[in-house]
C-alpha cells in the first residue's frame, strides 16, 4: 500500500519553481496573446477556406476548359470529317476521270489502228479498181484501133481514088512539101508544123482555115473515120481541143507535119489512128 501510495505520488507531474518577476503584479499594456490552438484552429480555417476557394477556382477553369473542348472538339471533328470526305471524293473522282481518259484514249487509239487498216484497205481497192479500169480503157482502145484498121482496109479501094479538081490540088501541094523541118510556129516554106502545113494546103484552093489545131477540127463536116475520103482532115485528140492534124491521102495513109526528128511524111492511120475527122471540099 505504502508502495501504491508512492507510486502514485510519482506519478503526478513535477513543476518546477520559477521565481516570479518583479513585475508580474503590473498588468501588461499589450494586448493579450490568443491561445495557440486558437490561433492554430483559426489559420486552418483560414486555410481550408482559401484551398476551397483554389480547388473552386481550379475546378471551375477546368470545367471551362472542358466544356470549351467539348463545344469545339465536335465542331473540329466534324469539319475534319467532312474535309475527309470531300478529299476521298475528290480523289475517287479524279481516279475515275483517269480511267475513263484511259479507256477513252485506249478507244481512239484503236479506232485509229482500224483507221488506218480500213485506209489502207480502201487505198488498195482502189489500185486494184483502177489497174481494172485501166486494162479495160487500153483493151477497148486497142479492140477500136483494131476495128478501124479493118475498117481503113475495107474502104481503102474506094478511098484510093485519083482525086480530082481540089482535093487533087490539095494532095500535090501537101506532097511537094515532103521532106521539110518540122518547126513549132513556122509557115513555110521550107518549114511547117502540122496546122501551118494544113492551112497552107486548102488555102491552095481558096479555102481559109483557123491556123491552130483546136479550131481547125471545128471545120467543116464530122466524117466517120468508117466513111474518110481523100482530101478530108484528120485530127487526134478531141474536137476543139486536136493537138494534132494531118490530111488522109487514101491506102489507109494521111500525110503531115509529124514531128522534129520526122519533119513532112506520109504514115500509115494503123500505126497512129486519128481520133477524128472533117471536110471541107
Amino acid at each position: 500500500m505504502a508502495q501504491d501510495t508512492f507510486l502514485e505520488g510519482m506519478e503526478q507531474p513535477l513543476v518546477p519553481l520559477v521565481p516570479m518577476s518583479h513585475t508580474a503584479h503590473i498588468r501588461s499594456h499589450r494586448k493579450p496573446r490568443r491561445n495557440t490552438s486558437s490561433i492554430v484552429m483559426r489559420a486552418g480555417v483560414a486555410s481550408g477556406v482559401l484551398g476551397t476557394v483554389a480547388v473552386a477556382g481550379a475546378t471551375s477553369a477546368f470545367a471551362a476548359d472542358a466544356t470549351t473542348q467539348t463545344l469545339e472538339l465536335p465542331t473540329l471533328t466534324a469539319d475534319l470529317a467532312t474535309q475527309a470526305a470531300q478529299s476521298a471524293d475528290a480523289t475517287q473522282q479524279m481516279a475515275a476521270d483517269y480511267q475513263l481518259q484511259a479507256e477513252r484514249d485506249a478507244a481512239a487509239e484503236d479506232a485509229a489502228k482500224q483507221a488506218e487498216k480500213d485506209l489502207a484497205k480502201a487505198k488498195q481497192a482502189e489500185a486494184r479498181k483502177k489497174a481494172a479500169e485501166e486494162a479495160e480503157r487500153k483493151a477497148e482502145e486497142r479492140a477500136s484501133r483494131n476495128n478501124e484498121r479493118t475498117t481503113l482496109t475495107s474502104t481503102s479501094t474506094t478511098a484510093s481514088a485519083p482525086a480530082s479538081g481540089s482535093v487533087a490540088t490539095v494532095i500535090s501541094f501537101l506532097k511537094s512539101q515532103l521532106g521539110d523541118a518540122y518547126v513549132l510556129g513556122a509557115t513555110g516554106p521550107n518549114a511547117w508544123d502540122c496546122s501551118s502545113l494544113v492551112q497552107a494546103a486548102f488555102k491552095q484552093v481558096g479555102v481559109d482555115l483557123p491556123r491552130v489545131s483546136q479550131d481547125q477540127s471545128m471545120q467543116g463536116t464530122d466524117i466517120p473515120l468508117s466513111q474518110i475520103q481523100v482530101g478530108d482532115i484528120l485530127y487526134w485528140g478531141s474536137k476543139g481541143s486536136a493537138y494534132h492534124v494531118g490530111v488522109y491521102i487514101g491506102n489507109g495513109q494521111y500525110l503531115d507535119a509529124a514531128n522534129p526528128s520526122k519533119g513532112v511524111v506520109i504514115q500509115d492511120l494503123s500505126g497512129y489512128p486519128a481520133s477524128g475527122a472533117v471536110r471541107v471540099l
